[in-house]
């Protein structure tokens, strides 16, 4: 185990159980994840700017659906262009509560599908903007951590916390048992050996005993 962990590029026999991949290939999938999620950001916010916060006349249908009311905040990209980490502007909501502040905006819809009541969302048009949110906080929230799982940082991190912290007493306990075992050997082979030197003398004074000459008797 610390042979893996010490060198990770040399194949070991925890190389069969645990496929890993090359650290380049582990930053690939994770800048990959951060453009989705930056993109579906973006995308999330084109139709709040676009769509929702826009007051149509009733002749532009689709877009019009009777849309009214104070305006719909915009999601936070947690990435800049670069993909560098950004936090969020005033006026912007969380990826992580977006949809529990967006649910305030949803108005109740008539049988054609335009909003009856004040709001800047339909039910189905927050069922979309949710999905995209979900979609978007997993991947923000879990991505780095399944990255560590790919490339093996984590187990290997998890490894060299067992071998450094539990190993050296599980080294020197294994050597307490293994003196014992060894002390509890030579107790039973000394007991044998005793044993058959006792039989031994035990049979030489039975032996001694009926072959010696009985006293003549007067």
């Amino acid at each position: 185990m610390n042979q893996w962990v010490q060198h990770p590029l040399a194949h070991t026999a925890l190389d069969d159980i645990l496929p890993c991949v090359d650290n380049a290939t582990a930053q690939e999938t994770l800048t990959k994840s951060k453009e989705v999620t930056s993109k579906l950001v973006d995308v999330v916010n084109q139709v709040i700017t676009n769509i929702s916060n826009n007051n149509f006349s009733p002749s532009f249908r689709p877009l019009y659906y009777n849309q009214s009311g104070p305006k719909l905040p915009i999601l936070c990209n947690p990435f800049y262009s670069d993909l560098t980490d950004r936090s969020c502007s005033p006026g912007e909501v969380d990826l992580s509560n977006a949809t529990k502040v967006w649910d305030n905006y949803v108005c109740q819809v008539s049988p054609s599908g335009t909003c009856s009541t004040t709001g800047r969302l339909t039910p189905v048009i927050y069922g979309q903007m949710a999905a995209a949110v979900n979609v978007s906080f997993g991947l923000y929230h879990y991505g780095p951590f399944l990255v560590d799982l790919e490339d093996c940082d984590f187990v290997r991190q998890t490894f060299g916390d067992i071998y450094s912290i539990y190993c050296p007493g599980l080294q020197r306990y294994s050597k307490w048992v293994y003196i014992g075992l060894v002390m509890v050997g030579l107790a039973v082979l000394l007991s044998l050996t005793f044993w058959v030197i006792y039989g031994r003398e035990r049979r030489h004074r039975v032996y001694t005993k009926e072959h010696m000459p009985k006293p003549a008797e007067g």
